[in-house]
């Protein structure tokens, strides 16, 4: 039976998802699975620096990848930060409404999120220049760019295997793990 996003069950049991991968897969993690956010998550709960200089923030910021077919990615995928004064409280995959209703909402290609995940554009310029579209407040976001890209060089400290640099054959493989995440989870 699948779990209903936002209740107890489903916090619980994708956090067990998560702390069960991140023990028995090993690096680098394919981008976006549990294994991964779990690291990124671990990373940004316990860095001093984030948390200085992200201590006035508070909001959600919601990554949105665009579904790309060519690297595997067949839907859209929300990543949501649940962030507030330094404290990273979560990051979740997320159902597509709730990822729509996050206080920041930034949107762009699966390539151009590797770009920004791989230290090849700043996040924070590529939002000025429309590469990264934001809904939600800029003034904030330039406000609390050194905690953006914080985030950004935190995310870089992940391990990750992308999408488009896996096989046509692995790709494949993965796929049933991508629907049983949409069915448990609500995705």
């Amino acid at each position: 039976m699948p779990y209903t996003y936002g209740t107890r069950e489903w916090q619980d049991s994708f956090t067990k998802l998560m702390d069960d991968l991140i023990y028995s897969e090993n690096k680098p993690y394919i981008m976006g699975t549990p294994s991964w956010i779990a690291a990124y998550e671990a990373l940004i709960q316990n860095d001093a620096s984030y948390k200085e200089i992200a201590r006035d923030w508070e909001g959600s910021v919601v990554i949105h990848v665009q579904a790309d077919p060519d690297v595997g990615l067949d839907d859209d995928m929300y990543l949501l930060m649940d962030l507030w004064h330094g404290d990273c409280r979560s990051v979740r995959l997320v159902p597509t409404d709730v990822g729509e209703a996050g206080d920041f909402l930034l949107t762009a290609t699966f390539a151009r999120w590797k770009q920004v995940m791989t230290g090849q554009l700043d996040a924070v310029k590529g939002m000025m220049q429309g590469k990264i579209k934001l809904r939600g407040d800029l003034p904030t976001i330039v406000r609390n760019s050194k905690a953006a890209t914080r985030l950004v060089e935190l995310v870089e400290g992940v391990d990750t295997i992308f999408l488009d640099e896996m096989t046509s054959e692995e790709i494949e493989a993965f796929k049933p793990w991508v629907e049983f995440l949409r069915e448990e989870y609500s995705l």
